[in-house]
Formats: C-alpha cells, sequence, structure tokens
C-alpha cells in the first residue's frame, strides 16, 4: 500500500474510536448530508464476528499522527458476502480511498483462501456525490449490482390512522418475551427469502445483531390477519439523532401480500414516531425487490430524497 510522504498505516485499536468517528462523520456528511454513525457503531465494526481487528482493517495518520482514513472489513453472518468501506476526510484523504480499498481487496483474497472457498464477492457503496470513488471503485473492477433508494416523509399534521382492512389486528411486540421475538423472526427470515441476496441467519444469531440498531419494543410490531401472524415492522433508532423514526424492516408473509397489511404496519408506526415528537419518518429500499415496495411506500406518503448504489465484485482467494 503506497502512502503520500509522511503518512502511515497501522492497525487500529478501540483507542481510536473518537477520531475514526471524526473521519466518518466528515465522510458521511460530505455523502450523505449528515452524521449517519456514533461511536458505539464504529466499537461494534471493530469487535463484530467474523472479524479480526489485527487484519481487517486499517487506519491512516498524516505527518502530525492525526487520524484520517479508514478501512474495515465486515460479514455480520461469517458466510456469503463481504462488505468493505473505506472512509477518508474529504479534501484531505481523497488520494487514500483507491490504495486502502486495493489493500482491502488483498485482505478479502486472504478471507477466501482462510475459508477454504474459490473466490468471494465483495460489495461496497457509493453514494451520489461520490464521482471519484464511483471511478475508483469501477477502476478496481467492480460492476453495479443495484440501486439502493432512501424515503422520507414528513409526519407534520399526520391524518389519523384510517379503519384496519377487514380481518387484520396489530400490536407491538412483546420483546421481553422470547417466543414473541422468535415469532417474529420466523415473519421476517420467511417473508424476505424470495428477495434477491437475503442471508437467512438463524434466530440466536439473529437477536445477537438486534442491538446495534436499537431495541425500543413499542416501535416493533406484528400484524395478525385473523388471527394468524402474517407481517411484521422492524423500527430502528439510526436517525434519531434527526428526530426521525426509522423503518429497518417490513415483512409481510406471501399469502397476506396485497391486502394492505404492510400499509396498516407503516401508519401504525408512522403514527407511534408522530406520538413521540419525531419530525419525519425514514426507510432504505432496494430497488431489486421482487414485491415492488416503492408503489406501497409512495402510497403512504414517503418519497425518494436520495440514493446509493452497491458495487461488487468476486475476488478470488489469495494463491488461485
Amino acid at each position: 500500500m503506497t502512502l503520500p510522504a509522511g503518512w502511515h498505516a497501522r492497525r487500529p485499536t478501540l483507542d481510536d474510536v473518537p477520531a475514526i468517528l471524526t473521519v466518518v462523520h466528515a465522510a458521511d456528511t460530505f455523502a450523505v448530508g449528515y452524521p449517519d454513525f456514533d461511536a458505539d457503531d464504529v466499537t461494534a465494526a471493530l469487535t463484530a464476528p467474523f472479524f479480526d481487528p489485527a487484519r481487517d482493517s486499517w487506519v491512516v495518520t498524516d505527518p502530525g499522527d492525526v487520524v484520517a482514513a479508514w478501512a474495515t472489513l465486515d460479514n455480520p453472518t461469517g458466510v456469503g458476502r463481504e462488505f468493505v468501506e473505506v472512509y477518508v476526510e474529504p479534501g484531505r484523504g481523497d488520494d487514500l480511498r483507491a490504495p486502502l480499498l486495493a489493500r482491502q481487496l488483498d485482505r478479502v483474497a486472504e478471507r477466501a483462501a482462510d475459508r477454504g472457498v474459490p473466490a468471494l464477492t465483495v460489495r461496497t457503496a457509493v453514494f451520489a456525490p461520490e464521482t471519484r470513488w464511483a471511478t475508483e471503485v469501477a477502476e478496481a473492477g467492480f460492476t453495479l449490482a443495484k440501486r439502493y433508494v432512501r424515503m422520507r416523509r414528513s409526519l407534520a399534521g399526520l391524518a389519523a390512522e384510517p379503519p384496519l382492512p377487514p380481518g387484520v389486528t396489530l400490536r407491538p411486540l412483546r420483546g421481553e418475551d422470547e417466543a414473541d421475538l422468535r415469532e417474529f423472526h420466523r415473519i421476517f427470515d420467511t417473508a424476505f427469502r424470495d428477495t434477491p441476496d437475503y442471508e437467512p441467519v438463524g434466530f440466536e444469531q439473529w437477536r445477537q445483531r438486534l442491538t446495534p440498531y436499537g431495541t425500543t419494543w413499542d416501535e416493533w410490531f406484528i400484524a395478525e390477519v385473523d388471527g394468524v401472524p402474517a407481517g411484521a415492522l422492524q423500527s430502528s433508532d439510526q436517525a434519531l439523532d434527526q428526530n426521525e423514526g426509522f423503518v429497518r424492516s417490513l415483512s409481510v408473509l406471501p399469502p397476506y401480500r396485497r391486502r394492505g397489511v404492510g400499509a396498516a404496519l407503516l401508519l401504525r408506526a408512522f403514527t407511534t414516531y408522530a406520538a413521540k415528537g419525531r419530525e419525519s419518518a425514514g426507510l432504505g429500499v432496494d430497488l431489486t425487490n421482487p414485491t415492488a415496495p416503492v408503489t406501497l411506500y409512495r402510497s403512504v406518503g414517503l418519497r425518494e430524497v436520495s440514493w446509493t448504489d452497491m458495487y461488487e465484485l468476486v475476488v478470488p482467494a489469495a494463491g488461485v
């Protein structure tokens, strides 16, 4: 990894979390207009399962020993795709991004060899303002895999919830009840199995991954149709710093789609967010999802506000 004179790369430690967060906040503000990470997110990334802090991450410091870039790998399931993130301080660390990406791709090749597979697929995200990054990603051999859209609506003057569709009832998730959590997971897992790229995880691993996104259980809901569990909505705390309620996932079992279950869950979430004083509600949507959720989301007042492109590359195992 070739760096400018006087700059140095080293492995990060938890002592670097505040400095890394400063870089990530600057990068996020450039890419999406606001900080989208907090210190707990950085700590979680550096202590995640299937992550080796001595091999899977780098920070780069300038001649004054100030952190200007952070690169990390993520694979929350330990199987399937890898995800690489390279954050740089805009204007000061721009020249660091391509060499850090190259180093991380070498590491993906090593991880493939460690896992005994011939190759691994790696993805990285590019936001609309990141035109130089898009060029560097393409030059590294990545191709566009899909586009995600961020949608949002104001909650000012939110209308009262309409009557529920016939036979539909909604209730908050009982988060301290393991049976209820297992039911929620079953709905989520079943509903997402017909979407592209979904990587199933068992209940225990799924539960362990909930905490970083928040577990405000009165903002999670289960829908039943004629007494049968049919849908689930998971909220997240990830946009609280923008005073926004955020829908992390919306799941409706195939036999109950096109019956108003998804809209009912969304409107209940919006009402709950508004009652807590949130100014807006938001979510992200994968445009390759075959259930065409954008139409549903628009019907409840959500509108597209930004997009993110996901690029993909197949990396052969080291030695192959």
